[in-house]
């Protein structure tokens, strides 16, 4: 039984007094799990630094990892930052609500804590109704992180969140499962031209049809130095296992990685393998006697022909193949462009940097 209190709410009629609930507690300093369209979300009272702290006690996240402040509408902007520039203004006409985050230069109310000491804020106007309903209810800026431990997968359902926070928060608003399962898109706009600084449900190509001057940033950070935006990481998003991304021409790679089973089978090792259905279709003729003896384990996630079913699963899918007694895990990403950049930079963080580059013959 679940130490920390659960309201189940309706995703599109969320009832007004659990809504209100959540909002009070927001108010009054207290810690609220709530869905968005891209993972659940752990809010406090932004502009409250005694409830910013709790997100960083319950999550064990470092204070050099800023977090996103959530608002009800893009007329809340001037509560958190001094001003948005003509491409972010564009960006937010054309993609909030949903899920896209603008980094902007914050006003002296934000507290330090919340920004990572830097004078920047990242906003973002969630698109799911119960999100909504709550910033709009409580009517103050929300900071909110990914409700998970720190480094942990990102939770896509209620049961993750618990798995993770039980006890260490005050109310979650379980409404199922998310639509979008990857975090918002970051987009930087304090550095000329600006950055990309986390691919997600906003793809690199959308942001660039509006803003053509946007640059992508890969950053590989670590938790002893500020971050510019949350997300980047060298090790973040990782399961328990340890975890190696496999890249190159799709029959290399399904060749090295089920050479690569077989090895660390061998060797007593138990393998578990995450990867697009047509991977492991491909891979199943390679490794059948000892996925069959039970010393590999597989988990899909998506399709390389349905890549939104591949970003709602795939968090998910690292999670159940950590589940599993596995000591390893190879994986391999649907591609790099569109939203598979999105899918891939989440599995380069699970790895750890652990990248297997395969080159064709």
């Amino acid at each position: 039984m679940s130490k920390t209190r659960i309201i189940r709410v309706d995703r599109d009629r969320p009832d007004p007094a659990a809504i209100e609930e959540a909002a009070r507690i927001l108010k009054t300093g207290g810690l609220v799990v709530f869905p968005t369209e891209t993972v659940y979300g752990l809010g406090a009272h932004a502009l409250d630094p005694s409830a910013a702290q709790k997100i960083f006690d319950a999550k064990e996240r470092p204070a050099s990892d800023p977090l996103i402040v959530h608002i009800a509408h893009i007329g809340q902007v001037g509560q958190c930052a001094t001003g948005m520039p003509a491409g972010a203004r564009k960006l937010a006409w054309s993609f909030w609500a949903g899920p896209l985050t603008l980094i902007l230069a914050k006003k002296p109310d934000v507290p330090d804590l919340v920004t990572a000491g830097l004078g920047s804020v990242a906003l973002r106007v969630p698109l799911h109704r119960v999100a909504r309903a709550l910033m709009e209810t409580a009517g103050v800026p929300v900071a909110a992180p990914s409700a998970n431990r720190f480094s942990r997968p990102s939770p896509t359902a209620a049961d993750h969140v618990i798995e993770d926070l039980d006890g260490r928060v005050d109310l979650i608003l379980d409404a199922g499962g998310t639509d979008i399962g990857l975090e918002s898109t970051i987009v930087d706009f304090t550095v000329d031209p600006p950055v990309l600084r986390r691919p997600g449900g906003i793809t690199f190509e959308q942001v660039r049809s509006l803003v053509p001057e946007v640059v992508i940033a890969e950053a590989q950070g670590t938790a002893h130095e500020p971050q510019m935006a949350p997300g980047q990481l060298t090790r973040h998003y990782a399961p328990r296992a340890e975890l190696t991304l496999y890249e190159g021409p799709f029959e290399r790679v399904v060749e090295r990685m089920a050479a690569d089973a077989r090895t660390a089978v061998a060797k007593g090792i138990r393998v578990g393998i995450l990867a697009p259905e047509e991977d492991l279709k491909a891979l199943a003729p390679l490794i059948a006697p000892s996925a069959a003896a039970g010393r590999i384990e597989v988990q899909p996630f998506g399709s390389r022909t349905d890549l939104g079913r591949g970003g709602r699963e795939l968090f998910a899918a690292i999670r159940a193949i950590d589940t599993k007694g596995v000591t390893v895990i190879l994986a391999s990403s649907p591609g790099g462009d569109g939203l598979a950049r999105a899918i891939r930079d989440r599995l380069m963080r699970a790895a750890d940097g652990r990248i297997r580059t395969i080159v064709q013959k």
